[in-house]
């Protein structure tokens, strides 16, 4: 199932990452480089993403976009859990995103996805 193209997509960065995407304005982790395309979450998926794959991260930047943005060259394809992910199989630049957050770390040491996401 294809979730609402109403509701922003988030992309996660590290400290690092966001660093390059200031000054590039291009966004994109090395995972990003080695599978193709753009990784996103949705608002659902977020937290888990965090959990996952940035434990231990300081500092991590969030990026909201608007799913329309990307056109054609987004695809909603099934991932972690069966779950639909928002994946952009094209250039993301940071100047498009519509929203950032630096992230806190929650107890576990993951950082926390923010309660005033849309």
């Amino acid at each position: 199932m294809t979730p609402a193209m109403d509701r922003p997509i988030y992309k996660v960065l590290t400290a690092e990452q966001w660093a390059r995407a200031e000054r590039d304005d291009r966004v994109e982790a090395p995972v990003d480089v080695a599978d193709g395309y753009v990784h996103f979450s949705t608002r659902e998926t977020l937290q888990g993403t965090l959990d996952k794959w940035f434990v231990g991260e300081r500092d991590c930047v969030l990026l909201a976009y608007e799913p329309a943005d990307f056109a054609a060259t987004l695809r909603w394809e099934p991932s972690r859990g069966g779950l639909s992910f928002p994946h952009v199989y094209g250039p993301v630049l940071r100047s498009l995103a519509r929203r950032t957050w630096t992230l806190a770390q929650n107890e576990s040491g993951a950082p926390r996805a923010p309660d005033d996401l849309d």
